[in-house]
């Protein structure tokens, strides 16, 4: 392999890893902020602990973290792993993405979509909501980039209306029956989202995967905690997990199938 930045080779890898650490570092600040309905641009970053601006040299992503060793310059509080493990994980991401598409409009399409899953995970996870300005943003967004070179905007439109669609139907026929609350809307709306990147099909193999990676997840909560059928659990991260699979895996599962 050359040492040049064409795809596939290691610099172009690596660049590609670097600039989703950057994302990586800016979907931290989505992921604190969204949820509490907070600006995303202003204030600056600061310390969660004692309020302290933080610096530029010390916001520089994974680096900063190893250099401060894991704790505040201001307070010496501790800093969550969370945040290089975001980014960390959208640097992978990217790098992964970058490996597989190469440059294009496929990669553009792509990194879009992953950047929009990452926060949509944590939040859910920690709030047991999926904020409309992903979900809904995110809807639009995948709409609007099929229509570039290589896009279907057939498929985003029908991936959309067929992946929430369903998802609506089954969680009113399930309120119909149980007269309990099963799937929220934001499942709903995420799934619209996943629809109108993947199409149709990437849609129907996102709720396939996600109803069984979410029984799963289920059983294993509901034995840790102890409340049976009555544990709650966060279905979005299921969701995006399934969407992964879909986008990787779901022509080789078409084939098999």
């Amino acid at each position: 392999m050359t040492p040049d930045g064409t795809p596939g080779t290691p610099l172009f890898l690596a660049a590609a890893f670097l600039v989703g650490a950057c994302v990586g570092s800016f979907l931290n600040v989505l992921i604190h902020r969204l949820p509490r309905e907070e600006s995303i641009v202003r204030p600056s970053s600061r310390c969660p602990s004692c309020g302290r601006p933080i610096r530029p040299a010390e916001n520089i992503p994974l680096v900063s973290f190893l250099l401060l060793r894991g704790r505040c310059a201001g307070c010496g509080n501790p800093i969550s792993w969370r945040y290089p493990g975001v980014e960390a994980l959208t640097g992978a991401g990217f790098a992964l993405f970058a490996w597989g598409d190469g440059v294009g409009f496929t990669l553009a399409r792509d990194l879009v979509f992953f950047s929009l899953l990452v926060p949509i995970v944590f939040i859910d996870i920690d709030h047991r909501i999926i904020p409309d300005e992903l979900s809904l943003g995110g809807l639009a967004a995948g709409i609007l980039l099929s229509f570039l070179p290589g896009g279907d905007w057939k498929g985003s439109l029908a991936g959309g209306l067929l992946g929430g669609g369903l998802l609506f139907l089954t969680a009113a026929a399930y309120h119909r029956v149980t007269r309990v609350e099963g799937l929220g809307g934001g499942d709903i709306k995420l799934i619209a989202m996943i629809g109108a990147f993947l199409g149709w099909r990437g849609a129907l193999f996102t709720i396939f995967f996600g109803s069984l990676l979410g029984v799963v997840g289920g059983l294993f909560a509901m034995r840790k905690g102890g409340e049976g059928l009555k544990t709650a659990i966060p279905y979005g991260p299921y969701l995006c997990a399934a969407a992964l699979i879909a986008r990787f895996l779901g022509d080789s599962f078409r084939r098999l199938f």
